[in-house]
């Protein structure tokens, strides 16, 4: 597991680590309790051969807005759109692996309910990737983590890209 530089940006709070990351999560949760929660993570790209990457942590209240926090990774060199998408998914995947069990441990503490954690990955039926589909869902799921793609993976394709470039 690769650890993260832990420098995240948050549209309301500014600069943040990941301790701070997850606390505020947690108090994002805490506010109201009751209601339903999605926890995400999603990384986008942008470039062909140096490509920037931006990942997302997203904590959605459906029905009821959401708070995120993005970080961007220094610039990576990639030969294919197929080595790109990989990356994508493996920048994903270290973060959820880093944060789930620290995240799951304070809101245990904190008396709230676990959450599952799905990443979204940046690929569709329709264009370049959808070959790719069963091949990094596949990646996902063997790492204990829900998967969702496009149109369904907005925390990529919408949050994260937001950030790119």
């Amino acid at each position: 597991m690769t650890k993260t530089r832990q420098q995240f940006n948050s549209p309301t709070l500014g600069k943040m680590d990941l301790s701070q990351v997850i606390s505020e999560i947690v108090r994002y949760i805490d506010r109201e309790p009751k209601r339903s929660y999605e926890l995400v993570i999603g990384t986008d790209s942008n470039g062909d051969k140096l490509a920037d990457f931006v990942s997302a942590i997203v904590v959605h209240r459906i029905g009821h807005g959401g708070r995120y926090f993005w970080k961007k990774w220094n610039k990576r060199i990639v030969y294919s759109l197929r080595e790109k998408i990989y990356q994508e998914v493996t920048l994903s995947l270290d973060l959820a692996q880093e944060i789930i069990g620290k995240l799951s441990g304070e809101l245990k503490k904190n008396g709230l309910p676990q959450y599952g954690l799905d990443i979204h990955i940046d690929v569709g039926e329709n264009g370049d990737t959808k070959d790719m589909i069963k091949e990094v869902v596949g990646m996902v799921r063997g790492n204990g983590f829900g998967a969702k793609y496009k149109p369904n993976s907005y925390g990529a394709s919408i949050v994260a890209d937001k950030h790119t470039g």
